[in-house]
């Protein structure tokens, strides 16, 4: 079934909705979350609230790409999962945001905030889009997907070694334009 006629359920308020969006996503979400998690039962538990989500979220909603809504939900509550499971605890997907920590800051929610993570979002969105393919391929699978950098390395066809360096040159790089922008 089409994102289109998938997403024309959800506004009918019709529970196909669900099982037609678990049917074309449900893999793909479960991949996410478990990237994020490292646990089965909480990745499916990540992936049912993402479609519950995303059933309160249609009536003013109306996603072109439902993949890419339901993935970004989907993110969003598996990472808020991880958060409060593992307060304490390193590790995991922790690992990945900490590589991250050096280059973009902080910010929690407020409207002085929210102004400046659209500011950010922006920046990264216009630095991504200067990367070679190769790059950006490998930034969005590490810190969007969370993907292992010996996965990344096996898709790519590179060294681990040579995954590690890339990223590293690219957090480097994000964090001077990051500063030349002036938002860090």
């Amino acid at each position: 079934m089409e994102d289109r006629q998938i997403v024309d359920l959800y506004w009918a308020r019709d529970e196909r909705a669900i099982s037609e969006s678990d049917a074309k996503y449900g893999r793909m979400l479960h991949a996410l979350s478990y990237a994020c998690l490292s646990s089965h039962e909480d990745a499916e538990e990540c992936v049912n609230d993402t479609y519950l989500d995303a059933w309160n979220a249609m009536p003013t909603e109306r996603p072109t790409y439902l993949g890419a809504f339901l993935s970004k939900i989907v993110r969003r509550v598996s990472i808020d999962r991880f958060r409060h499971d593992h307060r304490l605890r390193r590790g995991g997907f922790g690992s990945v945001t900490e590589e991250l920590t050096e280059c973009i800051p902080d910010t929690s929610p407020g409207p002085a905030e929210e102004l400046e993570a659209g500011r950010l979002r922006e920046a990264l969105d216009n630095y991504l889009g200067r990367l070679p393919r190769e790059r950006r391929v490998m930034f969005v699978l590490r810190y969007f997907y969370a993907m292992p950098v010996s996965d990344i390395a096996a898709r790519m066809g590179l060294s681990e070694s040579n995954v590690k360096v890339s990223l590293h040159r690219v957090r480097q790089g994000l964090r001077a334009f990051l500063e030349k922008e002036e938002l860090l």
